[in-house]
């Protein structure tokens, strides 16, 4: 059975250690700098959502109506202008209950859709647990036991105690709920078998970041590890992984779940 961990950072924490990584990896500069505007927005998405507490059947409309529109300001402001084209265009196709519906139910959506819908859902969803647990539950260790999202990314961390292997957690791309996972396991197939379980490292640019790879199902999870990096956000480093992001797809491995930035 997973254990459930607390949520341990805020976005005002996440938006600091975007500007953090940023500044040490030059290559993350631009998206970083979306993910930092868009983690203010969220944050003051999340402090109203807590303040009105939406039930899960009006879920969809609130999103639209109170949500939203803080994100489209943040990208008009740090987005690239090809990013704020479509995200203009697709307000103005307007049926945009619909775009979050669709990805709160994990139905295939355009890219543009995916950003908006869990930019404007995610915040609304970590603030209230309860709607989040309303929402269909996938029942399996490697879904989130709260709202039965996929993971984003893995994060081992630190027993505290001699002699004791730390956990190692897995963080919904939908909620930002922790839960404990197996350490060598597939978070995608349930693969076991050591010869199937690929590690991909850059020890010397990216220390605390890798890839765990299965060879069986060609799926991949970016994991952190917080023992080397005690300043780690899990969520923002895993999108500084985008070398390590590079190197699995030219090995055709495909992500679990695309980070909010899209990599």
């Amino acid at each position: 059975m997973s254990a459930v961990a607390e949520r341990v950072t805020t976005y005002a924490e996440r938006g600091k250690r975007a500007a953090e990584l940023a500044e040490r990896y030059g290559f993350t500069r631009e998206p970083l700098a979306l993910y930092a505007a868009v983690a203010e927005a969220q944050g003051w998405v999340c402090e109203r959502a807590r303040a009105d507490r939406p039930n899960v059947d009006d879920l969809a409309a609130y999103i639209v109506r109170a949500a939203l529109p803080d994100v489209m300001s943040a990208v008009m402001t740090a987005g690239t202008e090809t990013l704020r084209e479509a995200v203009l265009l697709r307000f103005h196709e307007g049926d945009l209950e619909r775009m979050v519906t669709s990805w709160l139910r994990g139905e295939a959506q355009d890219g543009t859709d995916v950003f908006l819908a869990r930019a404007a859902t995610a915040p609304v969803l970590e603030a209230l647990p309860d709607v989040a647990r309303a929402l269909p539950i996938a029942g399996e260790e490697r879904f989130c036991p709260a709202c039965g999202g996929s993971p984003q990314v893995s994060v081992f961390v630190d027993s505290g105690e001699a002699l004791v292997t730390g956990q190692r957690r897995l963080v919904c791309a939908r909620c930002a709920n922790e839960w404990v996972y197996p350490r060598m396991t597939c978070v995608a197939c349930g693969e076991t078998e050591s010869s199937k379980l690929v590690v991909l490292a850059d020890p010397q640019q990216l220390p605390h970041l890798r890839v765990d790879a299965c060879e069986r199902c060609k799926r991949y999870i970016v994991s952190v590890d917080a023992r080397l990096e005690g300043n780690a956000v899990p969520v923002v480093d895993e999108i500084a992984a985008i070398p390590l992001d590079i190197a699995a797809a030219e090995r055709g491995f495909t992500k679990v779940t695309p980070n909010l930035m899209g990599f």
